[in-house]
């Protein structure tokens, strides 16, 4: 399976990560930074958000609609940083 296959919940919904728009990984970054932004546990997920405002910028300069707009190569070096794929490829 693909990373752009993978499941990720967007806009109150789940969808393939190869779908998500540019303004719909903008907000998972937003969501992400006000989560971490509590302290606590969640201050784990800094480096996440950071990564998914990272890929925003990356959509921006490759003037990319979608993530799948993308070249598969760059996807697939984001794709445990952005938690799509699980660090070390399996939650097994």
């Amino acid at each position: 399976m693909s990373a752009t296959d993978v499941l990720v919940y967007a806009g109150g919904s789940s969808k393939p990560f190869g779908e998500l728009t540019l303004d719909e990984v903008r907000s998972r970054a937003s969501e992400l930074r006000d989560s971490a932004s509590a302290g606590g546990p969640t201050a784990r997920v800094l480096p996440v958000a950071m990564a998914w405002a990272e890929l925003a910028r990356f959509m921006e300069t490759e003037h990319a609609e979608h993530v799948a707009d993308l070249d598969e190569q760059a996807i697939a070096e984001r794709a445990e940083r952005l938690w799509i794929i699980p660090p070390g490829g399996s939650l097994l």
